[in-house]
């Protein structure tokens, strides 16, 4: 036998066996993954316990279980306090006799309910968190694609000189200017592609639409997020890919994908839409 085609059988082999290694301790990897992003759903203040949006007019906004009030609650006092929008500047004031504390949060608490202020454009609201709201009661769990290696890229990041403003419109209507720090060029189903992010949390943030939505993925589209560029790289992984809030409960106010970030392209990775 001929030890040179020997010898390159046995390296062929190695590199298999050293390739397949590689792939479990990825599938395990992104499997902890899944597991930790649905557990931070489901926890008692993650997004399946919103309940409620309230916007607020200028002036006051009662708060309470009973039905004549502005800001209506699932339990608690029937009359638990006023929030009062003055110019832009939101306070509350707990009702005589309530006891309904503000935490060094700015939020409200009692009877295991949270009230937090808002923001939305020139829009005030409180929203409200409820760990036993029928969301988190009836959540019937997450599911996704099957995990593929080929849906986890390297990409090709480009700097802009400095932050560009780009228009981000959320399902509310509102459009804001968010900063993008370039955008990132990446090979596809040997398709050239482009997306341009925006940051959150010192990470890259990749609002995006691509062919399966609507059909096998949420319609309004998904998230991404990166870790921020190595040596002008970024791994783009879409079996991270993940539904908006809003997929979830009607009361957030997620962003939509901007124009440049409708891929005209199927990505079979990530997410599958929730429920119908």
């Amino acid at each position: 036998m001929n030890p040179l085609r020997l010898a390159g059988g046995v390296a062929a082999l190695a590199l298999v066996a050293l390739n397949s290694a590689g792939d479990a301790l990825y599938r395990k990897a992104l499997e902890r993954w899944r597991v930790q992003h649905e557990a931070e759903l489901k926890a008692e203040d993650g997004w399946l316990a919103v309940a409620g949006l309230f916007w607020l007019k200028e002036g006051r906004n009662t708060a309470g279980s009973d039905p004549s009030n502005d800001i209506v609650l699932p339990r608690g006092p029937a009359k638990a306090g006023v929030f009062e929008l003055r110019a832009g500047k939101t306070t509350f004031r707990a009702a005589t006799g309530a006891s309904v504390p503000v935490n060094e949060k700015d939020q409200v608490r009692f009877d295991g309910l949270v009230m937090t202020v808002i923001q939305r454009g020139d829009r005030f609201g409180v929203r409200l968190k409820d760990p036993a709201s029928k969301q988190r009661r009836e959540f019937t769990g997450l599911h996704w694609f099957p995990a593929r290696e080929s849906y986890r890229v390297t990409g090709k990041f480009v700097a802009y000189e400095k932050p560009k403003m780009i228009p981000i419109t959320n399902v509310l209507g509102q459009t804001e200017p968010e900063a993008s720090p370039g955008y990132v060029t990446f090979t596809l189903q040997g398709r050239s592609l482009r997306l341009e992010p925006v940051t959150e949390d010192d990470r890259l943030f990749f609002i995006f639409r691509d062919l399966t939505a609507g059909w096998e993925t949420y319609p309004a589209g998904r998230f991404l997020y990166a870790s921020w560029p190595k040596n002008g790289e970024v791994e783009l992984d879409f079996n991270k890919a993940e539904n908006p809030p809003c997929a979830f409960t009607a009361y957030a106010t997620c962003p939509l994908p901007p124009k440049q970030n409708r891929l005209a392209i199927r990505i079979e990775a990530g997410e599958l839409n929730y429920g119908h």
